[in-house]
């Protein structure tokens, strides 16, 4: 099983769905308890069929769907064959599957010597460590709970912000977050590196970049 390119995904056409960090993922809205967890019931069902199974949240108002490969550290058509089961199950209840709203979060460290301090947020966050050139060096929570933690070089100038947050989205629905964020008295600190990401900083200079998968296959 081959993973897909951010490209390839794009390019299934899959209405509702976002890629966001090597994951599939939407959010099916239920309207109420009992129909969400109908859905879940038989999303269960058809991921048993297929074996290959996706990570839900049931709330009140709605589902929270999220899958990947993880034998490839990505999206493959396993993922792709789920979703589109997923999006005739949510029709056939007469539900709507949302991307707009659905993110990820990831928090990045800026450190000039990221060796000597990621064994202690390895320790505790109780996360997990991995290398590779992937990804360079990550923490992840084994059970998917917590945002993964990233290590980013950095010079030790002061003073200067340590953590940030980098937040996945839908390529589409990067510049109504950027507007939304400007109207709330934000800046837009960067742009060279769009469409991969977009650098935002709120009135006291904090700052927060907008990531998508473009341009990093």
């Amino acid at each position: 099983m081959t993973r897909l390119t951010g490209q390839q995904i794009a390019d299934e056409g899959l209405h509702g769905w976002a890629y966001l960090l090597r994951g599939l993922q939407t959010r099916i809205v239920s309207r109420n308890f009992a129909t969400g967890l109908a859905i879940v019931d038989a999303i269960g069902k058809a991921a048993e069929e297929m074996n290959h199974h996706p990570d839900l949240d049931l709330r009140y108002g709605h589902v929270d769907v999220r899958m990947t490969s993880h034998d490839e550290r990505g999206v493959t058509d396993r993922d792709i064959r789920l979703a589109r089961t997923i999006t005739s199950i949510a029709a056939d209840a007469n539900v709507r599957l949302e991307s707009a709203d659905v993110s990820r979060l990831e928090l990045a460290l800026d450190t000039p010597a990221h060796e000597s301090v990621l064994p202690f947020w390895a320790t505790v966050m109780a996360m997990d460590h991995l290398s590779g050139p992937e990804f360079g060096d990550e923490l992840r929570d084994p059970a998917d709970g917590l945002p993964t933690i990233w290590f980013q070089a950095s010079g030790s100038e002061e003073p200067r912000q340590r953590w940030h947050p980098d937040i996945w989205v839908e390529p589409t629905q990067v510049q109504p977050r950027i507007d939304a964020a400007l109207a709330a008295g934000g800046t837009l600190v960067s742009s060279a590196d769009a469409p991969r990401y977009w650098v935002l900083a709120d009135p006291e200079g904090n700052r927060v970049c907008l990531c998508t998968w473009q341009e990093r296959d």
